[in-house]
């Protein structure tokens, strides 16, 4: 259907199948293959069953997701996308959608009543699908999409300087939801907005103030997919440098200018500490407090009660031992290494947190609590505790004997120097 290494999501009303709109890959699929996707599903629903995906005989992916009686979604990855997981397709539904009810709110989404009028209000949200659509592969290591985690830093030497500018900030204009963003990460952000807010909502806040980076001020009316879907709150973000963001979500007041007003106020004496933080975010998701072998390659550390996630990709070997250690493969590549083996670590062994799990693990009495895959570019090791997921991608000289010893010594390396 589509060539490869091709992404297109559809739109459609899910009562009619009318096209609203079709994003990613440049060649739009035929309309007749678009009614087909959607016959075909609405044939199984009229029989009692259920499509929620498929694979070609091609390679190719489908997957559907209708929202709300109303709206159906349709993912297409090509034939040359096997990598693209069913899991990273029906996430990236999931996300959109969220996207959608973010900007329109979830009334203007469920009771369609003009479908024109109904296409060029989805335009404002075009932007946002784009960029989730470059996150199914992108490189700058953001998994919040697909691990339903929010992607976060590890404080620094000034993370305490940083979280009390974040609640004055944040106290100061009224609200309760105050946040710090660095590069689309969350550095630090107040209480209730680890507690309050869903990670779904964070990862389509974080997309949404990236999408307006070029102002350096912004007054925008959200609607909170879980917490707030019909009523409207608003989004202040402000730029204080190129990358980094701090937002707060609140009601009428303050005024934009009065907000505005405020951040010479808390942020002016932190310049130098926040262009630190953006350097060292630059270079590594850790803080130089901790180190790493050289034969780790990358790594996903997840809190499995925060809901956070750090993802880390060396860019260069330290310490390695002999001059003859071959490069690092490209980081690009490393990172679909890494999302790959979650969804194969998720859904056939760590199944506790996912819903789409396979049958590959019934025929367990236990629950796995680790499991490795060895493959030509890397090993890749798997270890789950009550409080962490660890996913592991090592260099192929590591004995496989030692993978389990070298993960945690690495979750301890971790958790210990900076209470993740």
């Amino acid at each position: 259907m589509l060539q490869a290494e091709t992404l297109q999501l559809l739109c459609l009303t899910a009562s009619s199948g009318v096209p609203l709109f079709s994003r990613g890959s440049s060649k739009q699929l035929p309309f007749s293959v678009i009614g087909s996707l959607n016959g075909v599903h609405m044939f199984g629903a009229g029989h009692g069953a259920q499509l929620s995906s498929c694979e070609t005989d091609r390679g190719s992916r489908v997957v559907w997701g209708v929202f709300q009686d109303s709206l159906m979604l349709i993912a297409v990855s090509g034939s040359g996308g096997s990598s693209i997981s069913q899991l990273q397709l029906r996430r990236l539904l999931e996300n959109v959608w969220n996207c959608m009810v973010l900007v329109l709110g979830q009334d203007e989404l469920s009771s369609i009543r003009n479908v024109e009028r109904l296409k060029r209000e989805l335009r404002s949200c075009y932007r946002l699908i784009d960029m989730l659509l470059e996150r199914v592969n992108d490189e700058e290591g953001f998994m919040g999409d697909l691990t339903q985690c929010t992607d976060c830093l590890l404080p620094s030497h000034s993370g305490l300087l940083l979280q009390e500018a974040v609640d004055s900030f944040a106290q100061a204009t009224e609200s309760e939801f105050g946040c710090l963003l660095l590069n689309g990460r969350v550095a630090r952000a107040t209480e209730k907005w680890w507690s309050r807010l869903t990670p779904q909502e964070v990862v389509v806040l974080s997309v949404l103030v990236r999408s307006l980076a070029d102002a350096s001020s912004c007054d925008y009316p959200v609607f909170l997919p879980k917490g707030s879907p019909t009523v409207a709150i608003r989004l202040l973000s402000f730029q204080l440098l190129p990358g980094v963001h701090v937002c707060v979500l609140c009601g009428p007041k303050p005024s934009l200018h009065n907000a505005s007003e405020l951040i010479s106020r808390f942020w002016s004496t932190l310049v130098e500490n926040l262009r630190t933080c953006l350097e060292q975010a630059k270079r590594s998701s850790l803080p130089p407090s901790v180190s790493l072998r050289w034969d780790v390659q990358a790594l996903l550390l997840i809190n499995c009660d925060s809901r956070r996630a750090l993802t880390v990709c060396p860019r260069v070997r330290v310490g390695a031992p002999a001059e003859d250690t071959p490069p690092l493969i490209s980081t690009a590549r490393r990172l679909e290494l890494l999302r790959l083996f979650y969804v194969f670590a998720v859904t056939r062994y760590f199944t506790s947190q996912e819903s789409t799990a396979s049958d590959f693990a019934q025929g367990f009495t236990h629950v796995p609590v680790q499991c490795y895959l060895v493959t030509d570019e890397c090993k890749c090791f798997g270890l789950q505790s009550p409080q962490h997921q660890l996913f592991l991608l090592m260099d192929p000289s590591v004995p496989t004997f030692a993978l389990r010893t070298v993960a945690t010594q690495t979750l301890s390396a971790i958790t210990s120097a900076t209470g993740f």
